[in-house]
């Protein structure tokens, strides 16, 4: 445990040792503040409040049992290490991962940029507006080279976004619940995979078909068309959208987004919906993700679409200004009635490929297409030259070649020059093209198809004639401006400095740990032997990477007392949907595949039911007391009504409330003794870390969020990890894959992501993480945090009473602040309380979750205690201002509070009651106040005109 004196350099007197810790990096508070704040709460040391505040029967004794702590210099020298053991080498092996040029412009300003990457999810949509542009722009270039008018703001990888648009269908086309759904077995390989295995939980019946040669039957509820082929052949998918369509069937073609620059597009063609990968729109590979998936709809499906959706609406001044669109569909609010279980995006890798757009425009675009193309075409007519039989005579950038008995040998060779192909089977070969392939490269390949010096002529292009794009793409302004690195790099800063984030100041969300990123377990994902390797390399060319992730799921079971650990899943919600279909799988090998019921406490993150119902699961509903604990009677009562049915209960702990339930292993208990499994949520395993184990007190099974706990940066709302760790007896159910280096991983409960390794890219930040901090500094880390919740709650209790506590009257990381009084005696709301901090200086805290009306605070160990005074004395004095709205001395209808945040354009015609002080500079005037771009946004005007692609710039004009 923690020592029993507060840690921490004191940097009043010089260290003996001159030793710099990283811990004392990342935690905020210096010693002699963290004294301070113990004094305050009545506690001597760090060890007194942990033992206050987490329940004894739950506490482990033992330390972590991690390597011991390593400075930055250790840490990144073992990184490289790992990292130039990988082989990346020429990577031409497609199945959906391509090399791409990121502008250096854009890895340097978005990627790389803490000003991005450490921005949370535009909930408040004033002091998001240059990322809410981007994602604007984002959905623009997807709509446009789609053809289709709706596109959301990106899903989490390709596979995942055809299985959502599995779920579409289904939901789309009522009364064809029992009807089959196409799967085109041309798909690539992840694809079919994931979308068997969410077809497989819900229950929907998959009928397989090559759709480049089989019909469309009659009967059909749709169908998930390849354009092109996993295996490149690129043929007209008319027919078979067409016949998917007939008698209200809806049909959804699979794209290749930098195909569609130069072919036709699939909503010209018909189609209903159109999802794909937009990776190789300057993207890295990064060992399989993160990515940013994409999905677009025709008009009347907009409303079915999963994920986050950007909009246009108007703020209080009547200008445009950006916003999330038809947020009742957020899983927080929906729950178990939930279109999906997708509660994030990847917003950092869309913002990056929707710049790649901005960068290279319609023309830039088309080049590097042409490109591409070109260096296929090239590569066939030396193959055909050399005798060699193609699979298809009309494709993109892949081509598969027949070598009957002689692929092994020909991969072997390629791989020997540096270059990796892919090996389809023992006589044939795959290989891709891309932006970055040249011509000796293709030489090189003829060459180890025994072709070395094979003449051959011009090539005529290999585009069917009838699907070749006429339709003008990227004609907003937007991608036509922005042509030198100056405009762009203008345009970059420009939108980065209408956003708050991290860099900025602190950001206190409840339930979403918005802490320190360290420069240095940032660095490493830029680094060639990370970011450029293809998931699919032979496993001895990923050897560092493997390792690293294979010590990395060690430690994560370490941590939390779990036998396994797959970090497969690319977000929490897909590592819910991991565990729960660990819990199933399990039962159904128990031959109890009629255990189907879930329970799920009434204060569970949303996210929870919307996953049990993707699971295949039944949601039962468990009461909260008034203390917003787990009601142990109900629990009780539930738990003998479903004795017989009882799959699972999903629980997060510390609770939803910010509080350590005493009664969890109770609760654990009571669910094991009726045949059910534990399924501990871990969002908030930021307040357990070092002191508490989920895999020791109960549970069977959790899923963590990397992004919050370990460090892996919000991105603007992703990317995101959600390892799932199990019990022993759940291990053989975890994640598997079709493709997984590992062999013995290939066979299981199917694929979760579309990547074996899922996000893997950004797994060197938690590992680094984990490897700076040892044990000590991971179990520092939650005391503090526990101390700077209960520290906020202190000194704020009095103006904004403190929810929820625990029996010893304190918090774990987070608390919950009632506003709800005070909008009854004076009708300010929690949103003008949101929005008025903003003219402090502060990102809100969460809003209304999990109880409506309230502000849940989570100020995180990375906040010094400066900051933290800063928030409570911003609070105090938001305090001060609704009760003299209360008291009538400022007016209900025109303060401070109704109409913030207030705007630079304000002072230019001020025309309230109150002064230009008290309105912009309530803590006084500062050169480095935040001006929020937008004045409050009217959220309803843009859900009832909605429109989701850039705007034309006249709608900017005075």
């Amino acid at each position: 445990m923690t020592s029993s004196t507060p840690s921490g350099p004191d940097l009043s007197t010089p260290s003996s040792s001159g030793a710099d810790r990283f811990v004392d990096r990342h935690i905020g508070p210096r010693a002699s503040h963290q004294g301070e704040m113990l004094q305050r709460l009545g506690h001597e040391s760090l060890d007194s409040l942990m033992a206050a505040a987490v329940p004894e029967g739950i506490r482990s004794a033992e330390l972590l049992g991690l390597p011991a702590a390593q400075s930055e210099q250790d840490a990144l020298s073992r990184l490289r290490e790992l990292s130039e053991r990988n082989n990346p080498g020429i990577a031409m092996i497609g199945l959906g991962y391509h090399p791409t040029i990121t502008p250096p412009v854009i890895r340097r300003n978005v990627l790389e940029d803490p000003s991005w990457y450490t921005a949370y999810t535009p909930y408040q949509p004033e002091i998001s507006q240059g990322r809410l542009e981007a994602l604007l722009n984002f959905q623009t270039m997807v709509s446009d080279l789609t053809g289709l008018p709706t596109s959301n703001s990106s899903l989490l990888d390709e596979g995942t976004a055809a299985a959502e648009a599995l779920t579409l269908i289904r939901r789309a086309t009522k009364g064809k619940d029992e009807l089959p759904i196409v799967l085109d077995t041309r798909l690539l390989p992840q694809t079919l995979a994931v979308v068997r295995t969410r077809a497989e939980a819900l229950g929907i019946d998959l009928l397989h078909l090559d759709l480049g040669q089989d019909p469309v039957p009659a009967g059909v509820a749709g169908s998930i068309i390849a354009y092109p082929a996993a295996d490149g052949a690129l043929t007209d998918p008319r027919e078979a959208i067409t016949a998917s369509q007939a008698d209200g069937g809806l049909a959804v073609v699979v794209a290749d987004l930098l195909a569609l620059v130069l072919v036709a597009s699939p909503g010209s063609l018909g189609a209903d919906v159109v999802v794909g990968s937009s990776q190789r729109f300057g993207v890295p590979m990064f060992y399989g993700g993160p990515h940013a998936g994409f999905m677009a709809v025709r008009a009347g499906l907009e409303r079915h679409l999963p994920g986050r959706l950007v909009g246009v609406s108007v703020d209080a001044a009547g200008r445009p200004a950006y916003r999330l669109a038809l947020q009742t569909r957020e899983q927080h609010i929906r729950r178990e009635k939930a279109t999906s279980n997708i509660c994030t995006a990847q917003v950092l890798l869309a913002v990056t490929a929707s710049m790649y757009a901005v960068y290279h425009g319609a023309e830039g675009l088309q080049r590097i297409a042409h490109h591409t193309h070109a260096q296929a075409v090239q590569l066939a007519a030396g193959l055909r030259a050399g005798g060699v039989e193609l699979t298809s005579d009309t494709f993109f950038d892949t081509v598969v070649a027949a070598v009957p008995g002689r692929a092994a040998g020909i991969v072997k060779a390629a791989r020997a020059d540096g270059i990796h192909l892919l090996l389809v089977d023992e006589d044939h070969v795959g290989v891709s093209t891309s932006e970055s392939t040249t011509g000796e490269h293709v030489a090189r390949v003829l060459a180890a198809f025994g072709l070395e010096g094979a003449a051959f002529g011009a090539a005529e292009p290999a585009l069917p004639a009838g699907l070749l794009r006429t339709d003008a793409i990227l004609t907003h302004p937007v991608f036509t401006e922005h042509r030198s690195e100056t405009q762009m790099l203008r345009y970059l800063k420009k939108l980065s400095d209408r956003d708050y984030a991290l860099d900025r100041g602190m950001i206190p969300l409840g339930s979403c740990t918005m802490k320190l990123n360290a420069t240095a377990e940032m660095e490493p994902i830029s680094w060639p032997g990370f970011a450029d390797l293809h998931p699919f390399v032979p496993a001895e060319d990923a050897s560092g990477f493997i390792e690293l992730i294979e010590e990395l799921e060690s430690w994560l079971a370490t941590v939390t007392g779990y036998a396994a650990v797959s970090v497969q899943p690319n977000a929490g919600s897909q590592g819910e949907l991991a565990g729960l279909l660990a819990i199933r799988a399990y039962h159904r090998s128990n031959d109890d595949a009629q255990r189907e019921v879930c329970l799920i406490p009434s204060s569970a993150h949303g996210t929870n039911a919307a996953s049990a119902v993707m699971a295949g699961m039944r949601v039962v509903v468990v009461k909260a007391t008034d203390r917003g604990e787990v009601d142990l009677d109900d629990l009780r009562a539930k738990c003998e009504q479903h004795s017989d049915d009882l799959a699972a209960i999903m629980v997060t702990y510390p609770s939803t409330h910010g509080v350590y339930e005493h009664g969890i292993t109770e609760l654990c208990d009571v669910v094991h003794q009726h045949g059910g499994q534990v399924y501990v949520d871990g969002a908030n395993l930021n307040a357990l870390l070092g002191h508490a184990k989920p895999g020791q007190f109960g549970g069977d099974v959790s899923h963590l969020n990397l992004h919050k706990t370990f460090c892996i940066p919000h991105g603007g709302g992703g990317p995101g990890v959600g390892p799932v760790g199990v019990a022993a007896h759940l291990a053989p159910f975890l994640p598997s894959h079709p493709l997984h280096p590992v062999e013995a991983k290939r066979e299981g409960i199917g694929a979760i992501s579309a990547a074996p390794y899922g996000s893997a890219g950004i797994l060197p930040i938690p590992y680094a993480y984990v490897l700076m901090m040892g044990a000590e500094g991971l179990a520092e880390a939650t005391s503090v945090a526990v101390l700077s919740a209960n520290y906020v709650a202190d000194r704020l209790n009095d103006a904004f009473p403190v929810l929820y506590a625990g029996e010893n009257g304190l918090v774990a990381h987070e608390c919950i602040l009632d506003v709800r009084p005070l909008a009854k005696s004076s009708g300010i709301s929690v949103d003008d309380v949101a929005k008025r901090l903003v003219d402090y200086g502060f990102h809100a805290p969460t809003m209304s979750f999990p109880v409506a009306g309230t502000l849940m605070v989570e100020p995180t160990e990375s906040e010094d205690l400066a900051e933290l005074d800063r928030f409570c004395e911003a609070m105090l004095a938001i305090r001060a201002e609704i009760d003299a709205v209360a008291a009538g001395e400022l007016s209900a209808e025109d303060n401070p509070l109704v109409n913030a945040p207030h705007t630079a354009r304000e002072l230019l015609d001020w025309k309230h009651s109150y002064s230009i002080a008290a309105g912009v500079f309530p803590s006084g005037s500062t050169q480095d106040k935040y001006w929020p771009p937008v004045a409050r946004i009217d959220q309803a005007y843009g859900d009832r005109n909605l429109t989701c692609a850039c705007p034309p710039l006249e709608a900017f004009a005075e």
